[in-house]
């Protein structure tokens, strides 16, 4: 039933595609055949596959380095008052600075380099991993805290058998919406100062006016980061939330 659903949804979207090419015109919103015929022929030229990598390994890297810097950062400030009040402020700031002035500032400062666009991607990325771990820490549990002290457990052992499992479904939350965030702002880095990946791509398409190819590339690493969730955030987010109850 679900299936059929998701089946019939998608057929009313390609039917709405098809009407809306056929009253806006193949320059304004080409049909879908066309668009499949370019990604086809993308592909077969190798650019797709390239600029698709590229593109992949900049979330990567840059989601990895953030999550990782979150989880400290968000860890010390949730158990910590004076770390929280010292760092609160540059959280809020972060917050709320627009993405595409730490976009320009990175590239102002730095050039227009790699190490650029990966710090403006995970400076942008890293305030909202902090908060949701932050979050997850000022929720653990004092009385399992106390009871690791009386049975002598090693730090490591305390991390991995008592906080970690409390923590995992912020941990989760915030790959969740983490990576669906640092996959928008990458390809924004990318169109402004990056020579290849799917938002130069589609910054060279958009100067020519090139709905197709535009469409061709969002689409193409859409469905990419689609079987990504799929695939693995969903099964790493039930992996790590196995031992909670399940609502009845």
């Amino acid at each position: 039933m679900n299936i059929a659903l998701r089946l019939a949804s998608l057929a009313l979207l390609l039917a709405l595609w098809f009407a809306g090419a056929m009253v806006a015109g193949p320059r304004l919103l080409p049909p879908p055949q066309a668009v499949g015929l370019a990604i086809i022929a993308e592909a077969r030229s190798g650019a797709l596959e390239f600029n698709l990598g590229v593109t992949l390994a900049r979330v990567a890297a840059a989601f990895l380095l953030a999550m990782l810097l979150g989880t400290i950062l968000g860890l010390i400030m949730g158990r910590s008052r004076a770390a929280d009040r010292i760092g609160d402020p540059w959280l809020v700031l972060l917050l709320n600075l627009p993405a595409l002035v730490i976009i320009v500032l990175a590239y102002i400062w730095a050039g227009l380099t790699e190490i650029a666009a990966l710090a403006a991607v995970v400076l942008n990325k890293l305030p909202l991993a902090t908060v949701t771990v932050r979050e997850g820490a000022r929720a653990l549990d004092r009385n399992l805290d106390e009871m690791a002290l009386v049975f002598r457990m090693s730090r490591w052992k305390r991390f991995r058998h008592v906080v970690l499992p409390q923590l995992s479904p912020y941990l989760a939350a915030a790959s969740r919406s983490g990576l669906s965030l640092v996959w928008k702002i990458v390809l924004v880095v990318e169109l402004l100062g990056r020579p290849n990946g799917v938002g130069f791509e589609i910054g060279t398409a958009f100067q020519l006016f090139d709905v197709t190819k535009i469409l061709a590339y969002a689409l193409a690493f859409v469905a990419v980061m689609l079987a990504i969730e799929i695939f693995a955030v969903q099964p790493f987010e039930r992996h790590v939330s196995r031992w909670r109850p399940k609502p009845a």
